[in-house]
């Protein structure tokens, strides 16, 4: 079997493995966030944290909760790093210091996952399980509820209210995220990562020597790691590394992770609002769009000239062999597509024009499918803007399920998708004219732009993933890259909950015979070609100086 036939066999499994869970989960979730009961162990947490699930929040409430639990959620991961020399099970690591452990503890907080330090070398088993895999599953749950919120802006009638934060975090940890994660981990042990806190001990099959690792709970925190579009490693290679990830078979079961959420919360959002059509609509754009990278990819990476990639049946450098290119194409593009930023190849190694794919996966905003929840909520913003353009097509004033886009609402939308593009350029243009930053760079010319413009895009956009050729460990880009981070994070969220609450308060409008019929597949080809175009209008540039110069050099 050659190794195009063998990527083309990979992409067909990985689809047919999404289609088969799409209806079950997606369904399940949507019953869970419209649950009118609560479980024992849930009623436990809400008194331990002295929350009354019960009570429905108007949107300022319900950013309020999203942002005070965030906040606590920073400053107790900063302090277990900085008080890690003292902690039981450092492995005799030293407390991290401050510009660092400032950004990853933001980095983990905002489901980005950016990590500027050797996971096996610096971290200890407290900070990765008590702080790092907790992270993992709390911040996905608050992506997950933020979208569950605007689902419910959409639905709801003139009551203005989005539902309980609290109540929302709690269950897609306990109810999601937990009992997937569970299962996913059994999976993971059953292919051979580790899970353990003795360590290992490997003999090298040609060398005859060996090394020792430090072991852990590897395989739990990888399988949250991949379901909650989290993206941080235990180990510096991340997925490369075979304790992580050692066969074929789980990379392609770690991409169904990273996927599964996601495009099942189109099902979520169709239930929830009444018209599975309309969130088939939105599963159809998030499909066209990630598998029309994915066969670019294959082909930027498969069809590149030259003796070295003709004799490896294309462009392995920095790529496992155990994956070969089709496993690792799939990979990149999924990890870029939804804010997860696990790697198992090195993105700086890909062709020009592959590592131009997997900037502009992000540059999109992570909606295709996109990451837990953040996906979803984007993927709407983009639909709103669509039915905008639309209605200034025909002279209508825009609708899009049964509530006007007015005023209010273009504003919100637009200052959601301006946030991000504004922080990659500003960050980027401040990073290439200041001479300190500079030295960060491995390579120069277009490659070593690409290197800066990959790092603030991934921060801006929380998605944690690197070239892998730019050295951020600095007080600059950890300060920088941290609040990039921040923002990119939080500011959409603020624009996503107004939106909502603003769409909660309005009366329905009745279907008239002058109404875009946004669950077709007419809407969807305008949803993909709205953001297609926005990105392409706003980055293009910036990508003209890095990967596109690189790539048709």
């Amino acid at each position: 079997m050659g190794p195009v036939t063998a990527g083309v066999l990979q992409l067909l499994a990985l689809t047919g493995a999404l289609a088969l869970v799409h209806i079950p989960l997606g369904t399940y979730m949507a019953r869970v966030y419209s649950s009118q009961r609560h479980l024992r162990v849930e009623r436990w947490i809400y008194k331990g944290i002295g929350a009354d699930p019960d009570t429905e929040m108007r949107w300022p409430a319900y950013l309020r909760g999203v942002l005070v639990f965030s906040l606590a959620g920073v400053l107790l991961l900063y302090a277990l790093q900085r008080l890690q020399g003292v902690l039981p099970g450092s492995l005799g690591f030293a407390s991290i210091d401050p510009d660092q452990a400032f950004n990853t503890a933001v980095s983990f907080v905002t489901n980005t996952n950016w990590q500027s330090y050797y996971g096996e070398q610096a971290m200890g088993h407290v900070v990765q399980t008590a702080g790092l895999a907790v992270q993992n599953f709390v911040s996905a749950a608050v992506g997950m509820a933020v979208a569950v919120a605007l689902v419910r802006g959409f639905a709801g009638s003139r009551s203005g209210e989005l539902g309980n934060f609290w109540a929302d975090l709690v269950r897609g940890v306990v109810r999601i995220l937990v009992p997937l994660a569970f299962v996913a981990a059994i999976v993971l042990v059953a292919c051979g990562v580790i899970q353990n806190f003795s360590g290992v001990h490997t003999v090298g099959q040609f060398t005859g020597g060996s090394q020792e690792w430090n072991g852990g709970a590897v395989a739990s925190q990888e399988a949250i790691k991949e379901l909650g579009t989290n993206g941080g490693g235990y180990f510096n290679a991340n997925s490369a590394h075979p304790f992580e990830n050692p066969t074929p078979f789980s990379n392609l079961f770690e991409i169904f992770l990273i996927l599964v959420i996601p495009f099942a919360l189109t099902r979520t959002f169709g239930v929830m609002v009444g018209s599975v059509r309309q969130g088939y609509a939105i599963l159809a754009a998030m499909g066209t769009i990630w598998l029309g990278f994915v066969s670019l990819m294959m082909w930027a990476e498969f069809s590149h000239q030259g003796p070295a990639f003709e004799l490896a049946n294309g462009a392995m450098e920095g790529k496992e062999v155990r994956f070969g290119i089709g496993g690792s194409s799939l990979f990149a593009v999924s990890t870029t597509l939804t804010s997860t930023g696990a790697v198992d190849s090195f993105h700086s190694s890909f062709t020009g024009l592959g590592g131009g794919i997997t900037l502009l996966g992000m540059m999109l905003g992570e909606i295709a499918p996109g990451g837990v929840g953040s996906g979803l909520y984007g993927m709407l913003v983009m639909a709103v803007i669509a039915v905008f353009i639309a209605g200034l097509m025909v002279g209508r004033t825009p609708e899009y399920l049964g509530k006007k886009i007015g005023t209010r609402e273009i504003k919100q939308a637009a200052l959601y998708i301006l946030v991000t593009p504004a922080l990659v350029l500003v960050l980027t243009a401040a990073a290439m004219a200041l001479p300190t930053p500079g030295h960060s760079m491995t390579n120069s010319g277009a490659h070593g732009f690409s290197e800066i413009l990959y790092a603030y895009t991934s921060a801006s956009n929380n998605n944690g993933s690197a070239f892998a050729s730019l050295n951020a460990d600095t007080q600059w880009f950890n300060t920088t890259l941290g609040i990039a981070m921040l923002l990119g994070c939080f500011v959409p969220m603020i624009f996503v909950l107004a939106l909502a609450g603003s769409l909660a308060r309005q009366t329905p409008v009745p279907v008239t015979a002058g109404t875009l019929r946004t669950g077709k597949p007419l809407f969807a080809g305008l949803l993909v070609g709205a953001v297609l175009i926005i990105t392409g209008l706003t980055y293009f540039p910036a990508l003209a100086l890095g990967p596109l110069a690189e790539g048709l050099a």
